[in-house]
Order: C-alpha cells, then structure tokens, then sequence
C-alpha cells in the first residue's frame, strides 16, 4: 500500500544544515499497523507530517498504491490527503468553542456535503466511539479520554484508508490509554484501516504488527 524510498528532510538552521531524517525506506501493507519508536528528536513526528502530505520530503518518494504522493501539487495534493489519510493528534485539536457534535461534522462541511448527511454520520460516528449521549458537549466539558474519542471519529469522518496517530495515548492515563487501543482495534477492524501511529509506550507499541524503531533520523530496527 505505501512504499517510502530514500525519504531525507533536512532544515537550515543560521549557516548550519539539520537533518532530520536520513535516509528512510520502509513499506507498508493494506490493513497493516504499524508502531513508530524511538527517543525525543528522533525525527518521529517529522516522519508522520510527510506520510500525511502535511510536509515535503528533501529527497525520496512516497508511493501510495505505486502513485508518488508529491507528483500532486496544489488542490490534487490536498483532495488526496483529505480522500485518504486521517489524523489523530495528542493534544486532540478540537474547536474549543464548537460541540463534540459539531467537532466531528467538520470535514464533512470543509467537503461541502450536504448539513443533514453530515449530521447523521457525526452522530453514528459518536456512537460508535461511545459518545453518543455527549453530542452537544464542548471540548472542556469532556475528559481527556473524550476528547481523544471526539478526535478519533472526526479523524474517521472521510473514511480514509490510512489513519496516522502522534502519541494517542500521551497525555492519557493507563487505564484509558487501554480504553482507546482497544477502540482503535475495533476501529482498525470494522473500518479495514491502514495504522502507523508513534507512541512512547512500549505496551501499546507491542500490540501493533510491527514496530519500526527510529534513532537520528534513521530506521535502526524493524521487527
């Protein structure tokens, strides 16, 4: 399903080069999850922006079903990220002044379908993810674990095929760290998604089908 070849990123800091990643080649298959490991700084999460289309690499390719991702430019570029790819943030990125409700609807509005569509699959998304009895609840009205499960279902709301998560369960403790692997796993079957999240835990990273470890930019282990 995906194919990263070669993938290097690097930034210009003063008169110095920073490289970020170096070097990159992995692949992905369809219903596949994947773990991504490694200590702070290891180019994690600069990693996951270019699988999402949300950065460009310096160098290399990502193939989605044998298509280079960055052939796209403009508008087709952002048609395909927003078609295929979903995402899940730590910090949740919720709307504070918008309802669980209308938190989800979102995408569906940005695709202009019609308001009583987007409703109805925003309220069964919440349903799905055990929050249909907090639709009109707002970002601060809901606990940390609710709001990871608001963003979980706006992250599923375009029926992507690929769905990245930055640290899921970071700010989470064990107990609904657990709550949301498991809802990710029912997610992951009912939903026939593609997963690669990053993670700290070791317990959650050991559930997944693989883990790619990372160090300096780098690939070091994939098992």
């Amino acid at each position: 399903m995906i194919e990263v070849s070669g993938l290097k990123k690097n930034f210009i800091s003063g008169s110095r080069r920073v490289d970020v990643l170096d070097g990159i080649d992995f692949s992905v298959g369809s219903g596949e999850r994947i773990a991504v490991v490694g200590a702070s700084g290891a180019g994690k999460t600069t990693l996951m922006h270019i699988l999402g289309a949300l950065d460009r690499p310096s160098e290399g390719s990502v193939l989605f079903e044998g298509e280079d991702i960055f052939s796209l430019r403009g508008s087709a570029l952002d048609d395909f990220r927003n078609r295929t790819i979903g995402f899940i943030f730590q910090f949740h990125q919720l709307l504070p002044e918008f309802s669980a409700l209308e938190n989800v609807m979102m995408p569906g509005l940005v695709a202009r379908r019609t308001f009583r569509q987007t409703e109805t699959q925003a309220r069964d998304l919440l349903a799905e993810v055990g929050l249909g009895h907090r639709l009109s609840h707002k970002p601060g009205e809901l606990s940390g674990g609710e709001q990871q499960r608001v963003a979980i279902a706006r992250a599923i709301f375009m029926s992507p095929r690929l769905l990245l998560a930055d640290e899921p369960t970071g700010n989470l403790d064990s107990r609904t760290s657990d709550e949301i692997y498991h809802l990710l796993q029912q997610l992951h079957l009912n939903h026939g998604l593609t997963m690669i999240l990053v993670t700290h835990s070791e317990t959650l990273a050991n559930r997944m089908d693989r883990i790619l470890r990372m160090e300096d930019g780098r690939i070091i282990n994939s098992f």
